[in-house]
């Protein structure tokens, strides 16, 4: 399905989209010779890939959300049972994506499918969102979460300081940032790296688990669905603590266009990577079960740490090491991603154009990398996070349920669409629904979260209007969104893609 460019319809010197010379402004007319384009270049193999999935997905989640869970189930088996689910429901939601990110070959996630299918507005919306609040909110979460574990050694007798805390958290965001401006082979390497890191402290978990059940631990799970009463309506919010446990393996889609050979490994990264984060993940909460009881559980802040503590002895000081890589890799792979979906909605003339543009050497796209900077640090020393990723946690699930309904759409409009990976309809049929429907009840059972985060959500409405639809902005303004353009280029040494030096 091809779409003319957001981008046309908008006049030229606009807000979004202004005038500028397709190259740097301080090289004149002159083109070297022997240049190679200044463009992204396919570099995620499919070793990759699967380390941007998983290791985007195992991040400070396993380590804190067991709580969460088991909070709003009320007992041992109903949690497993949720964290079981919820990898299942996952790996119908990332089948769904390989299929879309197969037939659609351009990056951008969510945005671009709901673009392509949705049309422009609601796709507006949704990077809106995603720009100002959520991806902001979101990396400043995991970047406190590293900022805690990486100091938890140092601070064994005593409380550690809030301060330190936020300014190791400041380093580890400037330090991501910085990566993924420099070298996308470097960040992929690193991404590896700190995957395999993630997937020792798992194992450090689940082996002694493992040998814990052999010993015949098993008290805890006797009569594993009875404990106190939970209602139904909290339920969603069981499911929302899972699902953001699970959230990442839709991160490959957004870099679709820097895969090499899409058609078969985007599938087989996804698939890959969905079976080795769900057994995991459900083993290393039974690893729990057999040495903390549901009462002790939900009573620790940090579920990995009491676990080390009780079976590990000493080696206990090595978890919370090896649970801060884990969360600086979520970190990287989340700015690797995202940092493409702002390129992307860019490119199609929803953000400003500065975003679409590449480093001259370095091939990354820089700007659409630093725009998260300012905004995350502005995140981490302000506000209740976790309030604010709850009040936002809905539209997530909204989008990305209205995106794999548009492949259940994209079937009907464009049958002889080339789908190189086809689903079982009722694959991405269930899975839509039970976004939709965790919506839905999030929106009965705390409607204050729910309401607040629906009306951030509509400002983008305005917003779109504003900024994309009305072409008749002052000269004045034109003129220095122009110049700012122009000297953001010269100081950050970017061009559109596609330019030569």
């Amino acid at each position: 399905m091809v779409r003319k460019p957001v981008v046309s319809t908008i006049s030229k010197g606009g807000y979004l989209q202004g005038n500028v010379n397709r190259r740097l402004p301080s090289l004149g007319n002159k083109e070297p010779p022997g240049q190679e384009k200044v463009q992204l270049k396919r570099k995620v193999t499919l070793l990759r890939g699967i380390s941007i999935i998983i290791g985007t997905i195992i991040g400070a989640g396993i380590f804190i959300s067991p709580k969460g869970v088991l909070q709003n189930t009320g007992s041992v088996g109903m949690s497993l049972t949720i964290w079981t689910v919820c990898g299942v429901l996952s790996l119908f939601g990332a089948l769904s994506y390989a299929e879309l990110g197969t037939s659609i070959k351009k990056s951008g996630g969510h945005y671009t499918y709901i673009l392509e299918v949705f049309g422009p507005l609601p796709a507006f919306v949704r990077v809106w969102v995603e720009l100002l609040i959520i991806r902001p909110a979101a990396t400043a979460v995991i970047s406190l979460a590293f900022g805690r574990y990486i100091l938890e050694p140092f601070f064994i007798q005593c409380e550690i300081p809030e301060l330190a805390i936020k300014l190791i958290t400041a380093v580890g965001i400037t330090v991501v940032m910085v990566l993924n401006s420099m070298s996308v082979s470097w960040s992929a390497r690193i991404q590896i790296f700190l995957t395999f890191c993630k997937l020792t402290a798992i194992l450090i978990i689940i082996v002694p688990g493992v040998m814990q059940l052999i010993k015949g631990q098993t008290q805890n799970f006797k009569d594993a669905f009875s404990g106190r009463d939970s209602s139904i309506m909290r339920l969603p919010l069981a499911f929302y603590y899972g699902m953001y446990a699970y959230a990442g393996w839709f991160y490959l889609n957004f870099v679709t266009e820097e895969v090499e050979n899409p058609e078969k490994t985007i599938p087989l990264a996804i698939c890959i990577s969905m079976a080795i984060v769900t057994i995991g993940y459900v083993l290393t909460n039974v690893a729990y079960f057999t040495t903390i009881n549901a009462e002790e559980l939900l009573l620790s802040n940090a579920v990995a740490v009491t676990f080390s503590e009780r079976l590990l002895g000493n080696f206990s000081l090595a978890v919370p090491i090896f649970v801060a890589l884990s969360c600086f890799g979520s970190m990287n792979g989340g700015v690797f991603a995202v940092s493409r979906l702002f390129y992307v909605a860019s490119r199609e003339g929803h953000l400003p154009e500065i975003l679409s543009m590449i480093h001259v050497r370095k091939h990354t796209p820089l700007p659409a990398v630093i725009v998260l900077h300012p905004l995350t640090m502005i995140m981490l020393f302000s506000g209740d996070l976790d309030t604010l990723l709850n009040f936002l946690s809905f539209a997530r699930w909204l989008f990305i349920g209205l995106a794999v309904a548009g492949l259940i759409y994209l079937r009907y409009k464009c049958p002889d669409m080339h789908r190189p990976f086809k689903v079982p309809l009722f694959i991405p049929a269930l899975f839509s629904f039970t976004c939709l429907f965790m919506v839905a009840l999030s929106l009965y059972s705390d409607p204050f979260s729910t309401g607040i985060g629906f009306i951030i959500t509509l400002t983008g409405v305005p917003a779109y209007y504003l900024f994309i639809i009305w072409d008749k902005k002052p000269k004045w303004f034109r003129i220095m969104s122009e110049r700012i353009t122009r000297t953001l280029q010269i100081i950050l040494e970017v061009v559109p893609e596609e330019d030569k030096l």
